[in-house]
């Protein structure tokens, strides 16, 4: 299967018709002038060298480089194929939290951006290990099993917005145990749950659901996201309000997330604009007893466009080697 990672490039292709159709409208303006400076077949026998289908063969060459120029730059992929792969490590499943709360911008542009670009990294930085994603508000579902296709996390993970979960709130307890049914029945012991939060709990008992968690051989972290002088929410432009017309601040709860992360067996980390706390809690999951899973992935994509590229600059190379004047030996006599 061939697919295009920069599709948007394939616009170009509009130029591919309508290089011919102005060179043959220069050709015809032309064909007037020469008309009115006397007769036609007089002119052109003034210009005996002169090759008029030299010029659409220049042209043509020109317009099929520009073509398979412009399909290089689309960056045509072929492969993608289901494989089964066997790979060692952890199962760690990641619970965003993507309440309103997290639109508050003391991170850089705002909590839940900052949010997923440290989760994009550390997925990068994963070899063997299977991530899932849970994402949680008033309710929580599973945005991605558990899996090894760290392209399809990704994916997953740029799809993500605080629109994701439409009942509000922050029910933490909801989201550890929807993680906690999540992993897969080949794990046994390499189990850990990482919440990202800000803490503010107001729907269930997250502590009893992490002591749950641990009960079943689940490790609980969580990263606390934001500060304790608290900052307003900004939504649609406006800063949201309460019934009252007050604004709403959301402040970091540290207790809480610290509670949730002993009964779970875990560690809390505050984080940072700089390391935002996931690379530690990585670190500790290194030193689990790694397990072996079997994978159905997607294959990496192997890249095409060199070849298009190639064929653009060939044709190129060629098109000036035509001349537009007439050849003075001919095939046949």
């Amino acid at each position: 299967m061939l697919i295009f990672a920069n599709i948007r490039y394939l616009l170009l292709l509009i130029l591919v018709p309508l290089i011919p159709m102005l060179y043959g409208l220069a050709r015809y303006l032309r064909r007037r002038r020469m008309r009115a400076f006397g007769d036609e077949a007089l002119v052109r026998a003034l210009m005996p060298s002169w090759s008029g289908s030299k010029g659409w063969v220049r042209v043509v060459l020109f317009d099929l480089a520009l073509f398979f120029f412009v399909i290089g730059l689309a960056r045509p992929q072929i492969g993608a194929k289901l494989s089964e792969r066997e790979t060692k490590g952890a199962e760690i499943v990641i619970c965003l939290d993507v309440s309103n709360s997290m639109l508050a911008q003391d991170y850089s542009p705002n909590r839940h951006e900052r949010a997923k670009l440290a989760i994009a990294r550390i997925v990068d930085k994963l070899q063997g290990d299977r991530i899932g994603l849970v994402i949680f508000a008033g309710t929580s579902f599973v945005q991605l099993p558990v899996t090894t296709d760290y392209i399809s996390a990704k994916m997953f993970l740029s799809s993500i917005s605080t629109g994701s979960v439409p009942v509000q709130g922050t029910a933490i307890g909801d989201a550890i145990h929807t993680a906690s049914r999540s992993f897969s029945t080949q794990s046994e012991k390499s189990r850990a749950i990482v919440v990202i939060t800000d803490g503010e709990n107001h729907e269930d008992d997250a502590v009893q659901a992490a002591r749950d968690a641990s009960d079943a051989g689940i490790r609980v972290y969580t990263v606390g996201v934001g500060s304790a002088q608290g900052q307003p929410i900004p939504v649609d432009g406006e800063l949201l309000k309460d019934r009252d017309g007050g604004i709403v601040v959301t402040k970091l709860d540290e207790k809480t997330l610290r509670e949730i992360a002993a009964a779970g067996n875990g560690a809390y980390v505050h984080a940072g604009n700089e390391e935002f706390g996931l690379n530690p809690i990585i670190d500790d999951l290194r030193r689990l007893e790694a397990e072996k899973f079997k994978s159905v992935v997607f294959e990496e994509y192997d890249e095409q466009y060199m070849y298009f590229f190639a064929i653009a600059l060939a044709l190129l190379a060629i098109e000036p080697l035509i001349g537009a004047r007439r050849s003075k030996r001919r095939l046949f006599e």
